[in-house]
């Protein structure tokens, strides 16, 4: 009883947020969907997985909800196969005439579907390409167990599309259920109610009753196993690594309640985190009830776990309050920043917090000098460039240092309860900037005025760059360390104990770059650093490897980029490597034997950066 009640709420929620004004959905550029005439709140997904063919294939069929007098449904598709398309009647599903549009480089196809005048379902059947972007397929041998193989799914910013023909804009809030067909012996999961059962039926049922955005529609099928940490947490991971991670991530029941008690109910139900291949190409994705996990973040240690804290704090900013368009993504990555920031010292004190803002802005001050001047803008002018063009740290850092301002400015007691009233206020919905700024000027400008201007907002959000009072995150332990630094570069031991992979980051990366090649020997000999099994150290270490022409790293970072597919980690040591043609050379060499096993995101990312004339 208590389930459906939950489940008609959840309902009400999607219409509620259908029937809303689109004033910040018509500004999407990467979507071919008009909101303001046709909407699918709602989605059935019927899809079977075929490995042999690298494909999904199935039906999608939506809810409408109209918006006046409009007989055509406008959705993105990418690499699709549309077989058929019908339309539910009084006689049934009848087939309907649609069409597909030019290929764009960016955006895919546009699929324009005629909906007459009355129907309120659409089904599509549709197969996907075994080069969608979305989807990675591996193959047995590219997973730890060697028997089974492994698919999962990426959608993120614009790629549901290349595995589900929707309306592709996180503008639009909809629910969905699903039946997934897979091969025997296979585990499928979904961000939705995942089983905690052990049978492997071969079909699977899932339900989403909370109103999402489509990009974190997500599914992964493959050898899993399952194991609780907590009543509401639990680990999907291969069995290699399901119980360092099981121990790795303990401390994630306690990082919910401390959200809860800073930011309001976690509304989502469970939280639990599947644990994909190396390949997979981010550090985590925040697909709701199932964040997906990558597995270098297990250090053994627990030193890298503001990453689960990152993608949880998601379930309040970007789950829950989202991003009306890739323009706004630091609406989402700025203020999942700073949560995961807060969650962190609420946990493990200021100081690790700290040094952590601090790493985050020394990242920052990079990205600053990398990008072009007009990227460095929170607000940033995308026009119809692909939005994977947009993550970087100006989103993430920027937007979390904004937020530190503001604290700063108001007091965290004010700043605080702003916060939980924002989340509250915009529950289930996706926001622009202007309405967050209209928002922020009326809940905290004019309810505490002389603290900050609106043109201070402005500089933050729309101009680029930092403005010159803006927060400089320091930590007395870097402190330390770099004092530490200058006695060993002059010959002295270094005393390591009780450092922590943050303070081994700063140290590395801080290194200064005349270093000689025998301090670089001198340090390797006495750390071992060329094969730290702490994928972040060795990431910092071999990259510095490069710079200093450290040849004794070679092998290392060879099999590095063979194993590893994390863009954070990979695209940074081509980018070094493709500095120098003998390097670069090398680069397209290990590349042609890493790419089979790279995700087609980092794929992509690497080709830019090794080959930039195409």
């Amino acid at each position: 009883m208590l389930r459906t009640l939950f489940m008609n709420l959840c309902t009400s929620l999607v219409l509620i947020s259908a029937l809303a004004s689109t004033q910040a959905r018509a500004e999407d550029a990467h979507s071919y969907a008009k909101l303001d005439e046709v909407e699918t709140p709602h989605l059935d997904l019927q899809l079977t997985v075929d490995f042999a063919q690298r494909e999904l294939h199935g039906t999608a069929t939506y809810t409408l909800v109209r918006h006046g007098d409009v007989d055509k449904l406008h959705m993105d598709t990418s690499e699709l196969t549309i077989e058929k398309v019908e339309l539910i009647s009084e006689q049934g599903w009848q087939a309907t005439s649609y069409k597909l549009g030019e290929l764009h480089e960016s955006l895919g196809r546009e699929l324009v579907i005629d909906i007459g005048n009355v129907a309120d379902q659409v089904r599509i059947h549709y197969r996907t390409a075994p080069t969608a972007s979305g989807l990675q397929w591996l193959t047995p041998a590219q997973t730890a167990g060697k028997e089974h193989p492994f698919m999962f799914s990426q959608s993120q910013p614009i790629h549901a599309r290349s595995w589900i023909p929707i309306q592709d804009t996180p503008a639009l809030r909809l629910t969905y259920n699903a039946r997934v067909i897979t091969p025997a012996g296979l585990l499928a999961v979904m961000s939705a109610d995942n089983s905690l059962s052990a049978e492997r039926s071969g079909d699977y049922q899932f339900s989403m009753p909370q109103p999402i955005p489509p990009y974190l529609i997500a599914i992964a099928v493959g050898d899993l196993e399952i194991k609780s940490i907590s009543d509401q947490v639990a680990v999907f991971a291969e069995s290699y690594i399901v119980d360092d991670a099981v121990a790795e991530f303990a401390d994630t029941p306690r990082m919910i309640e401390v959200t809860e008690e800073l930011y309001g109910p976690y509304r989502w139900d469970r939280y639990d985190l599947l644990i994909l291949p190396p390949s997979f190409p981010f550090g985590g994705m925040e697909n709701p009830r199932l964040s997906f996990i990558t597995p270098t973040i297990i250090s053994g240690d627990r030193s890298l776990i503001n990453l689960i804290a990152h993608e949880l704090a998601h379930s309040w900013s970007g789950n829950l309050v989202t991003n009306a368009s890739w323009r706004d993504l630091w609406i989402n990555e700025g203020f999942t920043s700073y949560v995961e920031n807060r969650i962190m010292e609420e946990l493990f004190g200021k100081r690790r917090a700290q040094m952590e803002l601090a790493l985050g802005y020394q990242d920052l001050l990079a990205d600053l000098e990398r990008l072009d001047k007009e990227d460095t803008v929170l607000n940033i002018e995308l026009g119809t460039r692909h939005p994977d063009d947009v993550f970087s740290q100006i989103p993430y850092v920027k937007g979390q240092l904004f937020l530190v301002y503001l604290e700063q400015q108001f007091g965290r007691e004010v700043f605080d309860k702003f916060l939980r009233q924002y989340f509250d206020d915009f529950a289930f919905q996706s926001i622009s900037t202007e309405q967050f700024k209209q928002y922020l000027s009326r809940e905290l400008l004019a309810k505490h005025p002389d603290k900050v201007s609106q043109d201070k907002i402005d500089e933050w959000i729309h101009q680029p760059g930092l403005p010159e009072d803006a927060p400089k995150p320091e930590s007395d332990a870097f402190e330390q360390v770099e004092k530490q630094m200058e006695r060993w570069l002059k010959g002295a031991q270094l005393n390591t104990e009780g450092w922590t992979t943050h303070e081994w980051l700063h140290f590395i990366n801080n290194l200064p770059r005349d270093i000689s090649a025998v301090n670089m020997a001198r340090l390797d000999s006495e750390y071992n650093l060329t094969n730290s099994q702490n994928a972040e150290i060795a990431h910092a270490w071999l990259k510095l490897s490069i710079i200093k022409k450290y040849e004794p790293a070679r092998d290392r970072l060879r099999n590095y980029l063979l194993t590893i597919g994390r863009n954070k980690l990979v695209a940074p040591l081509y980018r070094e490597l493709a500095r120098t043609a003998d390097n670069l050379k090398w680069a397209r060499e290990v590349y042609q034997q890493a790419k089979s096993g790279y995700h087609p995101l980092t794929q992509s990312v690497t080709e830019s950066l090794l080959y930039p004339d195409g």
